[in-house]
Order: structure tokens, then sequence, then C-alpha cells
């Protein structure tokens, strides 16, 4: 029995296809999102509203068109496109094609539930995060000032 080249294997296509686009799709939002803040300031996160708007309509075309055989596209290519691409030039895509497919299936609890929960969990989860951070950093450096013992000491 002969066996099959190394790159031909299924799980190996697949591992290179979200590879190769979730390279290119980081990279696409890093050089975007400096060239916009480079033309629009920083002020407010322009680059970041303007990368998950262009990342959505591009998934929810995309999805759309492949998945309803509008077009068709190799299974790696859409891994490459969809996976790796859109969900590394913003997960936020990801999060609202998971939305809108709650919602086709007529499941509105449910995607009002991961909507919300997603964006106030995942608020609640940075904040800790930060929080963490900070009381961390103060314990192995009490001298580093923090907002967390920067407003002990008023």
């Amino acid at each position: 029995m002969l066996k099959q080249p190394f790159l031909r294997q299924p799980v190996v296509r697949t591992v290179a296809a979200i590879s190769l686009g979730a390279i290119a799709g980081a990279l696409g939002r890093y050089y975007f999102g400096l060239a916009m803040n480079h033309l629009l300031g920083i002020d407010v996160p322009y680059s970041t509203l303007v990368i998950n708007v262009t990342g959505c309509l591009a998934m929810g075309f995309l999805a759309t068109l492949s998945l309803g055989q509008v077009i068709s596209l190799h299974p790696d290519i859409r891994l490459l496109l969809l996976t790796g691409f859109l969900g590394s030039y913003t997960t936020f895509s990801g999060y609202e094609l998971d939305s809108a497919h709650l919602l086709q299936q007529d499941r509105l609890q449910a995607d009002l539930f991961y909507w919300a929960g997603s964006v106030m969990l995942g608020f609640m989860s940075l904040q800790f995060g930060i929080a963490f951070a900070e009381w961390l950093l103060g314990k192995l450096d009490p001298s580093r000032e923090t907002p967390h013992n920067r407003d002990r000491s008023n």
C-alpha cells in the first residue's frame, strides 16, 4: 500500500490552509491598522472599527456564497479564507457569523445569550485580566505605581 505524500494528507492541508490564512490575516490587520491610524489619528480606535466591519462584510459575503454553493470553493480554500484569514483579521467576524447561524436556526434566546454574553463576559474578563496583572505587578514590585496601588496612597 502506497503511503500518501505528506502535503496531500488532509490534516496537513487543513493545518497549512488555516495557518497561512492566519498569517496573512494578522499581517493585514496590523498593517491596515497602522495605515488607518496614520491617516485618521489614534484618538479613537477607528482602525479596529473598520477592520471589524470589513471583516464581517467579507465573512458574510464569502460564507453565504461558498456555503450556499453559489460559488465553488475547495474546502482548503474556504478554511484559508474564512477560518484562517478572516478569523485572524478579525475574530469579530467569526463571532457575528456564529450569531447569524443561531438566528437562522430560530434560536433567538441562545443567540441573545451568545451575543450579549460574549460582549459582557469578554469585557469583564478583560477588566479582570488588567486588574490581576496590576495587582501581580504591585506584589512583585511594591514601588511600581499601578492604578491598584496608586488609589490606596491617596
